[in-house]
């Protein structure tokens, strides 16, 4: 039996679960199990739909929704050729939550609510932050530069508190949050829960195979890297043999391998060469990268499976947050919200017990 609620915040409310708590849409991870055991622990969790076809997603959905009862989301690339039809696809099977990496259209936002979802984009700024909320975002995630996957150089302690003072919407913190400490200090910021990405990795209901979750144990707080040599735009990832070649080395001598990666991603994704330039000139005017960068970010989904679903790190990368060293278990989804909620309650009585 998972812990009953203890902690209501305005995250609880918009989304239906118990706790505040939100596992991040990680490509390649984040799949039906593992949100499946999130939304079971009352917690929220997120498909991440990047690397799935559009097929694939609805099955996905549907795995999920055959696994809980309970709300759970969808993360969709917003710069995407079908992003309006896999939105059409979360309306009709009644998933609570659309979230979002990049900031999506204003009409999709409307849309999405008019269905009554609630929309929740991922930001790394403050400007981004009040985009978003002016086009009736429901509620932001803010990842400051602990986080894993693509980051800024911003620090959550800095980059929350601007969030939480710019916009009038419920701000959810992200990057560098792995216990309940981090979640009462996160509520003390002002925000309304706390996402994790590779907390939930390293739980036991994650499917990345188990070689590579002890290897992860195995890293300190010095163990990840930044780098702008995996896919044009700076990304944490764990500091493997690989990864740190591919970090000193230059463009020009990954390009045979990033070719042939981006063909295979083209194969498996089932894509079409028109429809694959269409999404890649949609990416390049969101993100601004060039087009020596778009070249890399094509390769970033097979490097990313080559490391956590095939578990062949000689070929492949591991993204994760800095908060990799100071994890040290593998617990699963129920026993980790359980700890953390606990935690988080322990820690507000306790200051609260200090005040005169």
């Amino acid at each position: 039996m998972t812990t009953p609620q203890r902690i209501r915040t305005a995250l609880t409310e918009l989304t239906g679960v118990d706790h505040p708590i939100v596992q991040t849409g990680m490509g390649w991870v984040a799949g039906p199990r593992l949100v499946s055991a999130t939304a079971n622990a009352g917690a929220l969790g997120i498909l991440a739909s990047a690397t799935m076809t559009y097929d694939e997603l609805a099955q996905a959905v549907r795995e999920t929704k055959e696994r809980t009862d309970r709300p759970f989301g969808v993360n969709l690339r917003a710069d995407a050729g079908d992003a309006a039809e896999r939105a059409d696809l979360l309306i009709r099977e009644g998933v609570k939550v659309a979230s979002f990496a990049l900031a999506p259209k204003r009409e999709l936002i409307e849309k999405l609510k008019d269905a009554g979802l609630v929309v929740v984009p991922s930001i790394g700024a403050v400007r981004h932050a009040e985009k978003v909320a002016a086009w009736g975002a429901d509620a932001v995630v803010v990842q400051g530069g602990e986080g894993g996957g693509h980051t800024g150089a911003v620090p959550t302690s800095l980059l929350l508190p601007s969030v939480v003072q710019a916009v009038d919407i419920p701000v959810v913190a992200a990057g560098g949050f792995f216990d309940g400490s981090g979640l009462a200090a996160a509520l003390a910021y002002g925000a309304v829960g706390i996402g994790m990405g590779t907390r939930f990795l390293l739980t036991s209901d994650s499917a990345v195979p188990d070689a590579i979750k002890q290897q992860y144990l195995q890293f300190g707080l010095d163990g990840t890297v930044v780098t702008t040599k995996a896919d044009g735009m700076p990304h944490r990832l764990l500091r493997t043999d690989f990864v740190n070649a591919v970090d000193a080395g230059g463009s020009l001598r990954q390009l045979p391998a990033t070719m042939r990666r981006s063909l295979e991603f083209k194969k498996m994704s089932g894509l079409s060469w028109p429809a694959l330039v269409k999404d890649a000139l949609s990416m390049k005017k969101a993100s601004g990268r060039s087009w020596s960068q778009m070249v890399l970010a094509a390769n970033t989904p097979m490097l990313l499976k080559a490391g956590l679903v095939d578990g062949d790190t000689s070929a492949g990368m591991l993204a994760a947050g800095q908060v990799v060293g100071l994890i040290d278990d593998l617990p699963s989804c129920e026993e980790l919200v359980d700890r953390i909620i606990a935690q988080a309650v322990g820690q507000i009585t306790a200051t609260a017990a200090t005040l005169v």
